[in-house]
């Protein structure tokens, strides 16, 4: 049964395709996270794997409730490796190193750049497909990720 909650069939659609890039962007940064958490190596090493593990446990459940958001408006969450590196507009990147400035340096580049992609969405999400919730949504979302730069920034002073 589709949702009848004032919101047109193809806006759903929109708003829905544009989460879906949102959930894969959500994915990628959290098996980056993960690696650095798994992989860090140096004198700060107990330091930093405790706070990544505490990062990707913040970027885990931001995954659920995207993917839910996705399944409340109608549709299904992708869920496959192949879908999310379709869809995301990170990078994977091989690190030659594995000292916790560089891991923190590209997570706080990714964390960034999802930031700007969702400032850049909160409007579209109101204003051209009528999904004021959605907007409010991605806003908190945005506001979770600048908390969560902020603590990786900290860590670059």
């Amino acid at each position: 049964m589709e949702p009848n909650i004032g919101i047109k069939k193809e806006h759903l659609s929109s708003v829905a395709h544009e989460l879906t890039k949102i959930l894969a962007d959500e994915f990628v940064l959290y098996t980056k996270t993960r690696n650095a958490h798994w992989n860090v190596e140096g004198p700060d090493f107990h330091s930093k794997h405790v706070f990544f593990e505490a990062q990707y446990e913040q970027l885990d459940e931001i995954m659920d409730s995207v993917a839910e958001r996705i399944r409340s408006i109608g549709h299904y969450s992708p869920a496959t490796l192949k879908e999310y590196l379709a869809l995301t507009h990170l990078t994977e990147k091989s690190r030659a190193a594995n000292d916790g400035t560089g891991f923190i340096g590209e997570l706080l580049a990714d964390h960034e750049s999802i930031i700007i992609h969702l400032r850049e969405n909160v409007n579209r999400f109101a204003n051209e497909w009528h999904d004021a919730g959605t907007s409010d949504y991605i806003t908190g979302l945005m506001e979770t990720h600048e908390k969560m730069a902020w603590m990786l920034r900290a860590h670059l002073r």
